[in-house]
């Protein structure tokens, strides 16, 4: 062996305590604290719903059993294909499940994985220093909500099988023959149960992938494939991130202007607890902070998020004033001064993580705020004083943001509603519906005086209120908060709704539980709904979230023959309704232009009579995506829009 290949005495010791950690990796790690019975009687309570969300989490599940073992230090990738019937095969290269006889069944630890629920190395502190996974409920979960799994390990030599029907074993573990002394892992194929997923059991693969990658980025050098064998292509996607969470930010960031070339990554271990943090400012308004605890994504926060706004902000204010950038002592940059333009993703690996909140995804442990806090900050600290240049990049965004936030706080007071009267005086000529009941209660935001007159007149007073808008609204993505409340369109919406906006958003305060999106169907029409919905994603999020915004869709023609009517939305049904129609006497048809050519008793037949309107409602699974999406085709950078528009021109529908 040469020089350079030897080990050092520290790595030789690393190697043999790994080869210690698998040997020891055995039956008497698998702890069971109790059976399966109620899983198949009640599985929202184990993986949330039995709707296509639950049906994906049993994938999570398997998954997070390769990804402990990579966090262990021995699998090194997983493929995850779904096969051409729709089932699922999730492979990893780990130890492989132990199959020695654990003591407290008498049964294979194999089988008491799969057959016994809460039984894993998650449990008891052998087998896992740190695991994924939400609830831990892994494989015995999945096989009880499976008409067919089989799993398939390899380990020490040899190759074991077994299979299941229902969760019950069909074919006891058995060995099926010898694997060379370095193959090992664990092979898991399941097909979901019908009589459980009644809503659906096709996995789609966007959700798929966008898991998988999130994964491969929050565990950096592990790699992860998907294959759809559904697809005729059979492209398998790798996913393998050696710039881990770092990568992650540079994929956030993808076609956005940014303040410095390279995010700031830190990383830190203390007390068991692994911190990673990496962030990057653009040159954009709007924030991204992801934050993770042992890949789970923690959306609604918790101590960890906690811990880092804490150390953001107080390093940043600590290096303005000692480099007397801001000279005032008393003068303070606040968390949304800080955050503006921020980019950043904060995962931790906690032994024990406890989750809170209504969906179990906010941390809620102590010391995770203090190690977060601590190790970000010290690292943070070190690298803006090395790095003068990025470091008053940062200072100056979060000043200007500041005095925006001022001039904004100025603007905000004049539309925060004090009392019922003071909606009549909108300039945005608001006819308010009589009842006070939000649930019943829906805002038409319609483009246009004479639309507006026509809504009005036709509308349904107790539930439904008119907000007439002029032209095209500015657009948000492009704007400091200050010129945004000093647009009067968008202050007499946001004075309507009654819920203020960005940070003070209270979705309980909503006046309207419907807010409808009436514009013309053209490419005018369509360019406001675009404006709106930005302005709705970026500081009215919860209403999106809530399913409380929605889009009419007007008819495109009027064809009337004596008493008979019909509208109709396209050029094709035009032709076959007027094939139905008698020769004569000779059809009228009205072509709508806009919903100012509707009188009211049109536009309330065919736009806002709940009995026969059609609204699309608008709902953002992928918050990421859009918000891409969002900056991309609302956002300054030119090239990454026409590179959209020429690449998906051909599917446009232009009326000329």
């Amino acid at each position: 062996m040469a020089d350079e290949d030897k080990l050092t005495p520290k790595q030789e010791a690393h190697e043999e305590h790994m080869e210690e950690l698998a040997k020891s990796y055995n039956a008497s790690q698998i702890q069971v604290l109790e059976g399966l019975e109620a899983v198949r009687k009640r599985p929202g309570m184990y993986i949330g719903a039995t709707s296509s969300q639950g049906l994906h989490h049993l994938v999570w599940e398997i998954i997070d059993n390769g990804i402990d073992e990579a966090l262990a230090g021995f699998a090194t990738k997983i493929e995850v294909t779904v096969e051409e019937d729709g089932s699922v095969t999730v492979e990893d290269d780990g130890r492989g499940i132990p199959v020695d006889i654990q003591k407290k069944t008498g049964k294979p630890a194999l089988e008491t994985v799969f057959t016994i629920l809460h039984a894993g190395g998650k449990f008891g502190g052998g087998g896992y220093k740190v695991s994924g996974g939400l609830h831990g409920v892994g494989a015995s979960v999945v096989n009880a909500l499976s008409t067919h799994l089989a799993v398939t390990v390899a380990r020490d030599g040899k190759k074991y099988y077994m299979d299941f029907h229902r969760g019950k074993v069909s074919t006891p573990m058995k060995l099926v023959g010898d694997v060379p002394e370095h193959e090992h892992g664990t092979i898991v194929h399941f097909v979901p149960d019908p009589e459980i997923f009644t809503e659906t059991t096709t996995f789609d693969d966007k959700i798929l992938v966008t898991r998988i990658r999130e994964l491969a980025f929050l565990n950096k050098g592990l790699k992860l494939t998907f294959t759809d064998k559904r697809q005729e292509t059979h492209e398998k996607l790798v996913f393998h991130y050696e710039g881990g969470i770092k990568s992650y930010v540079e994929y956030l960031d993808h076609g956005k202007d940014v303040l410095f070339q390279d995010p700031i990554y830190v990383e830190g271990q203390e007390k068991g607890i692994t911190v990673e943090v990496a962030l990057q400012y653009t040159t954009g308004y709007h924030s991204i902070l992801m934050t993770f605890a042992n890949n789970i994504h923690t959306y609604e926060g918790g101590t960890h998020e906690a811990g880092f706004k804490a150390a953001l902000t107080r390093v940043i204010n600590d290096y303005a004033h000692k480099q007397n950038i801001i000279k005032d002592p008393d003068e303070k940059l606040s968390g949304d001064d800080v955050r503006e333009g921020l980019t950043a993703v904060v995962s931790i690996k906690h032994p024990d993580p406890q989750f809170e909140g209504q969906t179990k995804t906010k941390l809620g442990n102590s010391d995770a705020r203090t190690v977060t806090d601590r190790t970000f900050a010290e690292m943070f600290t070190k690298f803006l004083m090395e790095n003068p240049n990025e470091a008053r990049a940062i200072v100056d965004k979060g000043m200007v943001a500041s005095k925006a936030r001022v001039a904004a706080k100025r603007a905000r007071e004049m539309t925060r509603k004090k009392s019922g009267l003071e909606i009549s005086n909108l300039p945005g000529k608001l006819a308010d519906n009589t009842s006070k009941d939000p649930e019943i209660s829906e805002l038409f935001i319609v483009e246009g005086d004479s639309a507006g007159g026509s809504a009005k007149s036709g509308r349904s007073r107790l539930t439904q209120a008119i907000l007439p808008i002029r032209g095209k609204i500015l657009n948000v993505e492009k704007a400091s908060m200050d010129r945004i409340l000093a647009n009067d369109e968008i202050r007499s919406l946001f004075t309507a709704m009654g819920t203020g906006f960005g940070g003070d958003f209270d979705i309980s305060k909503a006046r309207y539980h419907k807010v409808i999106i009436m514009t013309d169907a053209d490419v005018d029409g369509a360019h406001i709904r675009a404006l709106l919905l930005t302005l709705f994603f970026r500081y009215m999020r919860p209403l999106v979230d809530a399913g409380y915004i929605y889009i009419a869709e007007p008819p495109l023609y009027q064809v009337r023959q004596g008493k008979y009517v019909k509208y109709v939305d396209s050029d094709e049904e035009l032709q076959e309704v007027l094939q139905t129609l008698q020769p004569s006497p000779k059809p009228a048809i009205q072509r709508y232009k806009g919903l100012g050519e509707m009188d009211a008793s049109q536009l309330w037949d065919t736009t806002m009579n709940p009995e026969n309107r059609r609204l699309e409602r608008v709902n953002v699974q992928d918050a990421i995506e859009a918000d891409a999406v969002f900056d991309m085709l609302m956002g300054d950078k030119v090239e990454p829009r026409r590179e959209f528009i020429e690449k998906n021109a051909t599917y446009a529908d232009i009326d000329l």
